[in-house]
């Protein structure tokens, strides 16, 4: 078959083969008597194999010889395997990111609804001079929502009056002193503190940070905002103190994720009352 069914039959273009032959991915076509080349069975059931192992992510001199050694040999050498559980996980990290990602702009979007419903709620008031209230609520007030309460802190400034407790409240983290230690804040003299003395105080916002304090969050009466952004419990990672760290530091970045964003729909939504008609 000439190259241009080649491609047809594996489903890329001409000069992906040309590609594939250049930096040894594949072999070069048998050349005829006209200048045109020639390829064979062999040839195309490599390349689909190449193909398929390029869209798992491989490159391209790797999966030239995983194809190679299919075809040929029938066999896949076993130092190969290392790569190719590699692959694997590689997929895997990508699957996770892009589960992050999506909660990531769920949250986003039920922040700027939330933001709309405060905007709303101020119509034909004056425009408020007290800072913003918020409260973050998770089970044991030891990591998650200490580090949420230190970053609006830091980010929002006297326009927020910033608060965190714990459904079931337990000793703030080491890990989450450190994290915060190692962006300027210093965190070292934060206790842990229940939900139920917050009860009946005034919040703009109440934003619960784990599935578990979601679930059994006091109701908090009066008017405010319910948030929910459900993250991993730092916690729960198992190993050494250094992976200990880095679950911290991954809780850390994704708060800060969600927090800028707030910070400037609520303080738009303070300072920018819908107009009275």
């Amino acid at each position: 078959m000439k190259i241009a069914e080649l491609a047809r039959r594996a489903g890329v273009a001409t000069s992906a083969i040309r590609f594939y032959e250049e930096v040894g991915v594949l072999p070069a076509g048998r050349r005829l008597a006209n200048g045109y080349r020639e390829y064979d069975a062999a040839t195309l059931a490599r390349l689909r194999l190449v193909v398929a192992l390029r869209r798992l992510g491989l490159a391209p001199l790797d999966a030239g010889r995983i194809a190679a050694l299919c075809v040929e040999r029938g066999e896949i050498d076993l130092d190969l395997l290392p790569l190719i559980s590699g692959q694997r996980e590689a997929i895997e990290r990508q699957r996770d990111d892009l589960d992050r990602l999506e909660s990531e702009l769920t949250d986003l979007e039920l922040t700027i609804q939330a933001a709309g419903r405060a905007r709303l709620s101020s119509e034909g008031i004056a425009v408020s001079a007290d800072p913003i209230r918020v409260l973050f609520v998770c089970t044991g007030n030891s990591g998650r929502s200490q580090i949420a309460e230190a970053l609006l802190k830091d980010f929002g400034g006297s326009d927020f009056a910033v608060f965190s407790a714990g459904t079931e409240p337990r000793p703030v983290r080491e890990q989450t002193v450190t994290v915060l230690g190692e962006i300027g804040i210093d965190w070292s003299r934060a206790v842990s503190k229940s939900a139920t003395q917050f009860v009946g105080q005034p919040f703009d916002y109440v934003i619960t940070v784990c599935d578990r304090a979601r679930r059994s969050c006091p109701v908090f009466p009066g008017e405010h905002n319910s948030l929910h952004w459900g993250l991993d419990d730092p916690a729960e990672v198992e190993g050494t103190e250094e992976q200990k760290l880095e679950a911290f530091r991954r809780t850390r970045t994704e708060v800060a994720v969600r927090l800028r964003p707030f910070v400037e729909l609520a303080r738009k939504a303070r300072r920018e009352p819908v107009p009275t008609s």
